[in-house]
């Protein structure tokens, strides 16, 4: 027990540690991108021509193409929602039903029962209801980041799918930031970068692990609290 309560005092302490270097692969996902893809045309080749029938570009650049290759992700996020709702609603509903004949056994009833009763109405219903809501929506979000990722697979299509991820650690506070998705190869620029609008299935993860972290967080027992509290 002390030597657990040692190590566990020692993770708390200590500051977070940096992951070791990860297959991009496993950033991008474990199980291989499926996506539409058109059927392949065959181009017949072209005897005594420089030019090949079909190709994108007449010279190479060094711009990212194949598995393994690296390329700039530029992540510039800049949204802004604000929305107002206001909403109002009532109904009122009467219903009244009353006993004209009973199979000639009204009047039996009525002198079975004490004092003078009567069968109209029978039944009667009344409900009242109403509801108001209002709500609003006002968020901004603004996010620069540059990553470089790299080319983890090729698709039938042509297609690539990269993954990246970094890490940076100031003092006791370490920020990750992870991305992944589809990209065209056409969508690269000159200086081997790519904006993340042009990447589809885009996933961008950024955050973060340490003191600052630790301290945002809402502890154990309060979060467990809040999944069982009925109020």
């Amino acid at each position: 027990m002390l030597l657990g309560g040692c190590a566990g005092i020692g993770e708390a302490v200590a500051p977070p540690q940096l992951t070791a270097i990860q297959n991009p692969a496993t950033i991008a996902g474990s199980q291989r991108v499926s996506m539409p893809i058109p059927v392949p045309v065959v181009e017949p080749a072209a005897a005594n021509s420089l030019w090949r029938a079909g190709a994108k570009s007449f010279f190479d650049d060094q711009r990212a193409s194949k598995i393994g290759d690296i390329l700039t992700v530029n992540i510039e996020i800049q949204d802004s929602a604000q929305l107002n709702n206001t909403s109002a609603r009532s109904r009122t509903s009467s219903t009244d039903t009353s006993v004209e004949a009973l199979l000639g056994l009204e009047s039996v009833i009525q002198n079975a029962l004490p004092g003078t009763p009567s069968l109209a109405p029978g039944v009667a219903f009344g409900s009242n209801s109403a509801s108001n809501g209002t709500g609003s929506v006002n968020r901004q979000e603004k996010v620069n980041l540059v990553v470089a990722a790299v080319i983890t697979d090729r698709l039938a299509n042509g297609n690539l799918v990269i993954g990246g991820s970094q890490e940076v650690r100031i003092n006791n506070e370490l920020r990750e930031l992870l991305i992944s998705g589809v990209i065209r190869p056409e969508d690269v620029a000159a200086d081997n970068t790519i904006a993340h609008t042009k990447i589809a299935e885009a996933r961008i993860s950024y955050g973060g692990r340490g003191d600052i972290s630790a301290v945002q967080r809402d502890r154990y027992g309060k979060l467990l609290y809040d999944q069982i509290a009925p109020f």
